[in-house]
């Protein structure tokens, strides 16, 4: 590929950080990655990636590109005791009062193909990856303080503190791309020097998670991965997880306010209430690894950069630190690895001309679906009066309908299973031949 550029600068080495270094390193002659915490030598937790405690799913579409970055990256983790989801039987998925069937298979299982595998491992490994390319180079235990411009404002550099003794000093660069996460500095340097700032559209989750590693007991469970979701009617749900190292995790979550209960005995309360009997049974069964981790999520947050003109020129934004979706739909790895096609795309059609507002365009139109999908999912199970009621009693009924009918039809199951996936748009779920199916199946149940 052509060379577009000289030095490039990515602030933070999360997932988004390192798919952005991996495209980068392609376009430029050398791509620094900072990153604030010490990042760890081993397969870990760390500070930085509080999410990684949960339980954690990369879709289809996320997997593709990952392997597309780094061939035989999924070959290394099944190594390493990740599990491989290709059945319905290896998963238990609740829609409302209806568990969706588990005799396949499915019709197109390759796109259906999940890997379960946790946070620290799948990170570490990508980590490696980006290690061994010849061209990038991780600094960790540092702070990135803000970009610097020059006098037509275009960035020049970044400056940089190191965490142990604030000492800072200045990076060159062409290119900074800031992918910090949720708590991303950018609209904060853009105001402070006198840029104009994306405007925030948002809408409140009010969620809280609380999650506890476990050992269950072998062939407790046929199934990989549990998934119960909420509902307007009962606002609590979970999943529970099988990853590596004959390690799970189970997560349970309240939305709209709902409160969980501390401590695992809570915990396993509140999954009591949402899980089938056998599935509880295994969980009381199991080996506690560490303790009861909790997390409260407020509001969706989608900055809008693509309908900001006047940006100064070498800087982009990936990942959390554009759009924050609710966690519970798994959706944010996927995400920023979508958001890192994007940037390869516009690199490769037109290398750095006009890159920001090509980038950041771009970029709208892939998370527009996945946003509206998460918009029209919290608003099924969130508590509303007025004229929205009609439309919210309209959607659950027809997905009641639709989880009704997929207890016993593969089809549609498959179906439902590919919007989750990202693979299909919900409005998939509206074509002629699955409403017919829908249809017949409840009047077989009726």
């Amino acid at each position: 590929m052509a060379i577009v550029g000289e030095r490039a600068v990515v602030c933070g080495a999360s997932m988004a950080g390192l798919l952005a270094a991996r495209v980068l390193s392609d376009f430029y002659r050398s791509v620094t990655v900072v990153e604030r915490d010490v990042l760890p030598g081993e397969v870990a937790q760390r500070r930085g990636v509080p999410q990684g405690r949960h339980l954690h799913q990369l879709l289809r579409p996320g997997a593709t590109t990952l392997e597309s970055f780094f061939p035989g990256l999924f070959d290394e983790l099944l190594a390493a005791g990740a599990n491989v989801v290709d059945d319905p039987s290896l998963g238990y998925v609740k829609v409302g009062r209806h568990a969706l069937t588990q005799r396949g298979p499915f019709a197109k299982p390759d796109e259906l193909k999940a890997y379960s595998v946790s946070r620290p491992l799948l990170e570490a490994r990508v980590r490696e990856r980006v290690r061994t390319l010849p061209n990038v180079t991780l600094v960790h235990g540092c702070d990135v303080v803000e970009p610097v411009l020059d006098s037509k404002d275009r960035i020049t550099a970044v400056r940089v503190a190191r965490r142990g003794d604030g000492r800072e000093h200045e990076m060159p660069a062409d290119l900074v791309v800031d992918a910090t996460g949720r708590a991303g500095r950018t609209p904060a340097f853009l105001r402070a020097h006198g840029f104009p700032v994306p405007t925030e559209r948002r809408y409140a989750v009010d969620l809280t998670y609380a999650s506890q590693w476990l050992r269950l007991p072998d062939g407790a469970l046929p199934e990989t991965v549990v998934v119960v979701a909420p509902t307007l009617e009962r606002p609590t749900g979970g999943g529970l997880l099988s990853y590596e190292a004959g390690s799970s995790v189970l997560t349970m979550i309240g939305v709209a306010g709902e409160r969980l209960a501390s401590g695992l005995p809570g915990l396993l309360q509140t999954a009591a209430e949402c899980l089938p009997a056998r599935i509880v049974d295994a969980l009381r069964a199991a080996e506690p690894m560490g303790e009861v981790v909790t997390q409260h999520y407020p509001t969706s947050v989608w900055r809008r950069y693509d309908e900001v003109n006047g940006l100064p020129d070498g800087l982009l934004v990936l990942g959390d630190a554009v759009c924050s979706f609710n966690p519970v739909y798994g959706q944010g790895m996927t995400s920023a690895a979508l958001q890192a096609t994007v940037l390869r795309r516009c690199l490769t059609e037109a290398g750095g001309d006009d890159l920001g507002r090509r980038y950041f365009r771009a970029a709208a139109k892939r998370l527009a679906p996945l946003w509206q999908a998460n918009r029209l999912n919290d608003f099924a199970v969130w508590p509303t009066t007025g004229w929205r009621a009609a439309p919210q009693r309209l959607v659950n009924w027809y997905t009641d309908k639709l989880a009704a009918a997929a207890a016993d039809d593969i089809v549609l199951a498959e179906a439902f299973m590919r919007m989750v996936n990202l693979l299909d748009t919900p409005a998939a779920l509206l074509r002629p031949s699955l409403t017919m199916r829908v249809v017949s199946g409840n009047r077989r149940r009726a």
